[in-house]
């Protein structure tokens, strides 16, 4: 198995193969899956939910074992994460997870120390489970509350 693909057997029933692809190649087979997550069940404006960072970012692809894309979130080359977004048939069976640790794990093979996110805050100890710790205050983004957290990676 090469460092760009990653499979994971899942609590439950679930199963994933994950790919960390670029964003030429991830393009057509997350966005479906982001504007169903964040545009139609939390009501995120379109226009919002592409950005620049997209082009600059890896991307992780969760397959099912039938290939369809079930999952998926983003690198962004200064260690942050985010675009978290599963499917709603296949949450709560591991696969979010599956794509976080994908996630740290590509932060970890490119030397950085730490990564960091925004968590919506109900989504707060999902996080926790992962090692992130919460920082700072409360904030609305995208007119939902988030909470800034981050995971040390590497010893200083």
């Amino acid at each position: 198995m090469s460092a760009q693909q990653q499979s994971a057997a899942l609590s439950g029933a679930a199963e994933v193969r994950i790919e960390i692809a670029d964003w030429a190649r991830a393009a057509p087979w997350v966005m479906p899956v982001r504007l169903a997550v964040f545009v139609v069940e939390q009501g995120v404006p379109e226009e919002i939910e592409r950005d620049a960072f997209d082009e600059v970012s890896r991307h992780a692809i969760a397959r099912d074992r039938g290939a369809a894309v079930v999952a998926t979130g983003r690198l962004l080359p200064d260690g942050h994460i985010g675009r978290m977004a599963v499917v709603a048939a296949m949450r709560g069976q591991g696969v979010g997870g599956a794509v976080l640790e994908a996630l740290v794990a590509e932060a970890a093979r490119s030397g950085m120390a730490m990564v960091a996110l925004n968590a919506q805050v109900h989504a707060l100890a999902f996080y926790r489970r992962h090692g992130f710790v919460e920082h700072g205050e409360v904030f609305m983004e995208a007119g939902i509350a988030h909470r800034a957290m981050q995971r040390r990676l590497q010893a200083d």
